[in-house]
Order: structure tokens, then sequence, then C-alpha cells
């Protein structure tokens, strides 16, 4: 695992994590120049940044719920513009019935439950696209799936 916006070397191809989306919008947290820095900086590196259906929709959630509830607390139409340009900025890695699969495989071998589901699916979805890395501020969210992709804190 690595820290900090800089990997030791760069992945040709990375999922980028909710978080990480969030942190690039909201100046007020800690690693937001990071945040910047992975959407920003590394794709003119070589680093091809990839999202999924699922993180652009948890991107969306958090955006527009309110602040005093842990979201952003932007309306809709700037977190949809925001959305867009995260669209222009990254490849879509779809969700399709390969993933679903691949998900109840990986589950069967990687313990599971509640809201760990949501870490599990962008797994199988990077699994099955060919995406070996993840940068995520909650690296031990995905500390459980190790063996599988390599994990790269912001």
């Amino acid at each position: 695992m690595t820290t900090g916006a800089e990997p030791p070397a760069r992945p040709g191809r990375v999922m980028v994590d909710t978080n990480v989306l969030l942190a690039a919008t909201d100046e007020s947290r800690e690693r937001h120049e990071r945040a910047l820095a992975v959407l920003n900086d590394w794709p003119s590196a070589g680093t091809v940044l990839y999202v999924s259906g699922q993180i652009l929709r948890e991107y969306l959630v958090v955006a527009t719920r309110p602040a005093h509830v842990n979201g952003l607390g932007l309306d809709r139409t700037d977190a949809l513009a925001n959305a867009r340009l995260i669209r222009r900025r990254t490849r879509l890695a779809e969700e399709d019935s390969k993933v679903a699969e691949r998900l109840l495989t990986l589950l069967e071998h990687v313990p599971c439950t509640g809201k760990q589901v949501h870490d599990a699916n962008v797994v199988a979805t990077m699994l099955v696209h060919g995406i070996g890395s993840v940068v995520t501020h909650n690296t031990d969210h995905f500390a459980r799936f190790g063996d599988h992709v390599s994990l790269i804190g912001l």
C-alpha cells in the first residue's frame, strides 16, 4: 500500500473511489489537494482513471446530502455538473452480468457483510475490467481485498 498523492510507480489504470471525488470537490477536506492531483495530474502522466456507476451514484448521494448529515450540501444542478466533469476525466467501468457473477464469487472467498458489499462490488468491477489498483482515502475498507487489487492511499 502506498500513501500520498504520488505512488512510487504510477498504475496504468486505477479505480477512483468515491471519497477521492468528494475530497476533490470539497476544498475544506484535508486531502483536497491530493485528490485534485489524482484527477488533474495522473492522467497527463499516463494513468487512466476509472469510475463505476456505483461510484457515481455514491458521489451524487453524498454531494446532495445536507452538510449537517455528513454531506456536501450541493444543489442538484451543481452536483450533476460535477458528475459530468468527473465523467469527462474518467472512463466508466460498466457493471454487467460478469461483474455480478464476479461479485458473488468474490463474496464466497472474502468475508463481507452489510455496507462492505459495496466495496466488494467495486473490486469485482475492477477485476472484470482488468483494473489492478484503487486510489482511496479508506484503505482499511479495501484491505480485505489486498490479495486481489493494489491499494493506493490518498
